[in-house]
C-alpha cells in the first residue's frame, strides 16, 4: 500500500496553529496512519466506528466513509458495521450514519468495485488477460506471483466472469491448485456439482479433471493459480459454461 500523505492542517490551520496542523499531518495521518501494525481497511472501519459512537457526523466522518470505501470496504460490509455499532452506540447515531453512508456508497462505479476489490487483497490484480481473453466470457486479469521453481500467478474475474472447461493434461504430475484469495467464486468438475470459493477455500485438480472456475454473479473473485510441476504438460481449452447453467448458480 502506497504511504498516506495529509496536508488538510497545514492548509487549514499552518498560520494559525502550526504545531496542531504538524500534529494531524505528521503525526495523526503520517506516522498512525502509516503504521502497519493493523490492516488498512481495519483501521478505516475502527475510525468511522469511533467517531459514531461519539456523535461526530459532519464532514470528517463523510470522508473517513469515503476513505473506508476506496479501502475495499462494501456497502454490505458498512451496513452491517453501522447496523452493529447501533446497538451500542445508539440507534439515532445509526441513522445519522446511515444517510451519509447511502450518499457515499450510491454512486459506486465499477471501477470503484475494482478498486475495492484489488484493496481486499495482499496480490495485485495484475494487468488484462489478453493473452487468453479467448478462453474466457467476460474481462479477467493476470498478475504473475512466481515464475521461479513453481509458477503462481493472481488471476482475477470480473462478476460473472468463468473460464471455458479446460483440462490440464501430464503424462506424470501436473494439475493445478486454487487459493482463493478475494471476493467469491466457484469451481465445478464435469459431472459434479458447482464448489462455492471464499476466501481462504483451496482446490486441488488433479491432471486430466475436466473442470472450470469464475466469479459469482455479483462478486469479483481473485485465487492462486499454482502449476503443479508435471511431464508433458499441458493446457486443453474446451466449450464456454452454459449460460443456463451459470445462471443457475446462486
Amino acid at each position: 500500500m502506497k504511504k498516506i500523505t495529509q496536508d488538510a492542517g497545514r492548509r487549514a490551520l499552518g498560520e494559525f496553529a502550526p504545531d496542531f496542523a504538524h500534529y494531524n499531518d505528521d503525526i495523526l495521518f503520517g506516522e498512525n496512519w502509516n503504521n502497519r501494525d493493523i490492516g488498512h481497511k481495519t483501521r478505516c472501519i475502527i475510525t468511522v466506528v469511533a467517531l459514531m459512537a461519539s456523535g461526530v457526523t459532519d464532514s470528517s466522518l463523510k470522508y473517513h466513509l469515503e476513505n473506508a470505501k476506496r479501502a475495499g470496504v462494501t456497502r454490505q460490509e458498512i451496513a452491517a458495521v453501522v447496523t452493529h455499532v447501533g446497538f451500542y452506540a445508539g440507534w439515532p447515531k445509526a441513522w445519522a450514519v446511515f444517510n451519509m453512508a447511502k450518499e457515499v456508497w450510491a454512486a459506486e462505479t465499477a471501477e470503484d468495485a475494482m478498486a475495492a476489490h484489488e484493496n481486499s487483497m495482499i496480490f495485485p490484480i495484475g494487468a488484462p488477460n489478453d493473452g487468453f481473453k479467448q478462453y474466457f466470457s467476460g474481462k479477467s486479469y493476470l498478475a504473475p506471483v512466481s515464475k521461479e521453481q513453481v509458477g503462481i500467478f493472481n488471476v482475477t474475474f470480473e462478476p460473472a466472469c468463468r473460464n471455458n472447461w479446460h483440462i490440464h493434461r501430464a503424462t506424470k504430475g501436473g494439475g493445478q491448485i486454487l487459493i482463493c484469495v478475494a471476493g467469491r467464486g466457484y469451481y465445478q468438475e464435469w459431472g459434479k456439482e458447482a464448489v462455492e470459493m471464499r476466501a481462504g477455500d483451496v482446490v486441488n485438480i488433479p491432471a486430466g479433471v475436466k473442470h472450470w472456475h469464475g466469479a459469482a454473479k455479483d462478486s469479483w473473485f481473485s485465487h492462486l493459480a499454482v502449476e503443479v510441476p508435471g511431464e508433458n504438460a499441458s493446457n486443453e481449452w474446451l466449450e464456454p459454461v452454459a449460460g443456463e447453467d451459470y445462471a443457475k448458480l446462486p
